[in-house]
């Protein structure tokens, strides 16, 4: 009878810990659940094996207990605030709709004499079992204040332009071929100096075009989580940055950094030797609005990140690495629980982004998504409360489609949210020109040396003269441009 009971017990602990190390996964937890859970098993060639391998029954009862104080130990922190443990986030209301956003359960107080405030909560971190207190700090923007972000349709690649009263920041370039994209963006939007400009990785799909905005203008700051890569578009990048741009600065986990009343923070940083696992990863927070940028940041970095304890709840994503399933995990998006995404991806990508698997996990959360594959160019506003969303053409477009199950993002008024689309035709206000970007030169579209531009170095541009030499390219001798 005795006997009986023992291996019930067993049983239900090593359902338990085995079911645990699923609900766990991909976590070092995880690992040791499993192994405990097997452990445990009541199975006779499990348990012979066993015995086999450790003859003394005290040393065995030692290895389950060392088992399950590791377990413990490494379960991944989760937040004190009520309202992050949740895992299912809000339904986020249709886009031609203002919403509200809170930061947990800080109170604001202003009065009609006071334009800018500081509210201080006290809130306490748990990192593994070190427990320490941390006061996060919100700054109310003062009345007259602004804040928006331009996520650039750049195809399969990033790009963002950030401003707050004023001061701008800008988010990767995309691809070298759309360098002279970034350039007309940042005149028309009247920019005349970059604040930050961030590299978020090496590879050419973040910072190929960044030499255009370094050719329009200057940067007070230049991060990137490298100094050297080995491809020619870093090397244009580190040129530009050295030359306009400061120098490239490789920020420290938990550095901050101000843009007009919002705040950049950074959260993670070389989470990997990986380059996409390099990504910086950073919150802006203004407000009680906070928009969380992942680069290409996958699984790894997203792990090393959760098990540093640091707060990721953040109002808008951007979903990382352009909606591969390697990144945005369930453990990671369970802890920022966003009510927006933006997904930066090119129309019929070779990669298959967004997938299935990605799209499911932001259906499952209520996350209202945007896709500049679908939507061209995505616009954000804040006013330190409220966030609003426009999109430049489809704003009623299915988000969702193709993954099965019905869609829980609904339709929007496309009178009410739809920018004028000039994406399209932003550079094509001007002369059309022909680049060369292997030689720097630029010709008339009827130029016979267009011909023999291999396909690679062709890049066609709409704009002035000017704007071509300012970019650094020279006029052809023979069409003389």
């Amino acid at each position: 009878m005795k006997r009986k009971v023992v291996n019930i017990l067993k049983w239900i602990g090593a359902v338990f810990f085995l079911l645990s190390a699923l609900m766990y996964l991909p976590s070092m937890a995880s690992i040791f659940m499993a192994a405990l859970g097997a452990f445990l098993l009541p199975i006779n060639p499990i348990q012979k094996l066993i015995k086999k391998l450790i003859k003394a029954k005290w040393i065995r009862i030692v290895v389950a207990m060392v088992l399950f104080v590791f377990a413990m130990l490494l379960v991944p922190s989760v937040p004190d605030d009520p309202n992050l443990s949740n895992p299912t986030a809000t339904t986020g209301p249709l886009i031609s709709e203002p919403i509200e956003t809170t930061a947990g359960n800080i109170t604001e107080s202003t009065t009609e004499e006071t334009t800018q405030a500081t509210t201080e909560v006290t809130t306490e971190t748990t990192v593994g079992s070190t427990t320490e207190p941390t006061t996060p700090t919100v700054v109310i923007p003062p009345q007259n204040s602004s804040f928006s972000i331009h996520f650039i349709d750049v195809g399969q690649a990033d790009a963002a332009l950030v401003e707050c009263d004023g001061q701008y920041m800008l988010i990767d370039g995309g691809n070298k071929a759309d360098s002279s994209k970034i350039y007309s963006v940042l005149k028309k939007a009247g920019v005349s100096k970059l604040s930050i400009v961030v590299g978020t990785h090496a590879h050419e799909d973040h910072i190929g075009g960044l030499p255009g905005a370094f050719n329009y203008t200057t940067a007070d700051l230049t991060l990137c989580p490298v100094k050297n890569y080995d491809s020619d578009a870093f090397n244009d990048f580190v040129k530009y940055a050295d030359q306009k741009g400061g120098g490239i600065t490789v920020p420290s986990v938990g550095a901050s950094y101000s843009l007009g009343s919002a705040t950049v923070k950074i959260l993670g940083v070389n989470s990997d030797s990986d380059a996409n696992d390099s990504s910086i990863v950073f919150r802006i927070e203004y407000g009680d609005t906070s928009f969380l940028f992942t680069g290409d940041a996958e699984r790894n970095a997203e792990q090393a990140i959760l098990n540093s304890g640091v707060s990721l709840s953040a109002t808008v994503l951007k979903v990382g690495h352009h909606g591969s399933d390697t990144s945005t995990t369930y453990p990671f998006l369970r802890e920022i629980m966003p009510q927006y995404a933006v997904i930066s991806v090119g129309t019929g990508n070779s990669y298959g982004h967004p997938t299935e698997d990605t799209l499911s996990r932001l259906r499952d959360a209520e996350v209202t998504v945007f896709r500049t594959d679908l939507q061209g160019d995505i616009y954000c506003t804040s006013d330190g409360k409220t966030v609003v969303f426009s999109v430049t053409r489809n704003a009623d477009a299915d988000v969702f489609a193709g993954i099965g199950g019905n869609s829980t993002q609904k339709p929007t008024a496309p009178d009410e949210t739809q920018q004028p689309d000039d994406s399209d035709n932003e550079e094509q206000q001007g002369t059309h020109y022909v680049l060369n970007t292997n030689t720097k030169k630029f010709h008339y579209p009827n130029c016979g040396s267009v011909k023999k531009i291999s396909e690679k170095n062709r890049q066609d541009f709409y704009g002035t003269r000017e704007e071509l030499i300012a970019m650094g390219y020279s006029p052809c001798g023979n069409c003389d441009p």
